[in-house]
């Protein structure tokens, strides 16, 4: 909950609305640019009313402290290229687990809105981009 929980809207009256609202605005995201996205909850499942196309929800495996920061960073540890994901956090210990886990970049989230992160994630998208299309051009 670090992302939700960085925006003090009064979330922790309705946990569940808040992580709709997030998958919500990164389904929006996603529509936008494309991209495919992976949210990971702390917190028992439970049913979403609106299917997503963009985002693929999942709850931690276990409850407890760190509990979604340590499946994120085993899902980046997992992955077969996990210098081509961007995690979006709020939490530095996440984001450096990330890094030592092959990811290469990061998209750090302080205070935001959803507009502000659809921003951030985007420039990051946008400058990822640009670093492999000079990478292709170096190669040719």
């Amino acid at each position: 909950m670090n992302v939700i929980g960085s925006r003090p809207t009064g979330w922790w009256r309705n946990r569940r609305g808040a992580m709709r609202e997030l998958v919500g605005a990164l389904e929006r995201f996603g529509e936008a640019t494309g991209d495919e996205l992976t949210v990971v909850f702390d917190g028992r499942p439970f049913e979403l009313e609106a299917p997503t196309r963009h985002v693929s929800v999942e709850f931690a495996s276990r409850r407890g402290r760190d509990a979604a920061d340590d499946d994120i960073a085993r899902l980046v540890e997992s992955d077969p290229d996990p210098a081509s994901l961007i995690v979006a956090t709020s939490d530095s210990d996440l984001a450096e687990r990330a890094r030592r886990g092959g990811l290469a970049r990061t998209a750090a989230l302080e205070r935001w809105s959803w507009p502000a992160l659809a921003e951030r994630l985007g420039a990051v998208l946008a400058e990822a981009a640009a670093t492999a299309a000079g990478a292709a051009r170096a190669d040719s």
